[in-house]
């Protein structure tokens, strides 16, 4: 998927916990997309805001840069369910 169809369907499940290739520092319990050099990186953060460890995966595809993005939010969202 494309960026534009991400922040539709974020708004439509109502996902949150996510930074979208904005420029500050991460946040607790996100999941993050960055795009660096021509290459997308998606990732999780833990509670203290760090980069979890193996959470990083490499794209130079943004459509499965997207793709992963969002299942992980959709994931997220599931998880807040039972916290």
């Amino acid at each position: 998927m494309k960026r534009d169809e991400a922040i539709r369907i974020i708004k439509e499940e109502d996902l949150r916990n996510y930074n979208l290739d904005e420029n500050r520092f991460n946040r607790e319990n996100e999941v993050g997309i960055k795009n660096e050099n021509g290459y997308w990186t998606v990732y999780a953060t833990d509670e203290r805001a760090s980069m979890v460890t193996g959470s990083e995966i490499r794209f130079d595809n943004e459509e499965l840069a997207f793709d992963n993005f969002i299942k992980r939010l959709r994931a997220d969202k599931i998880l807040r369910k039972f916290n």
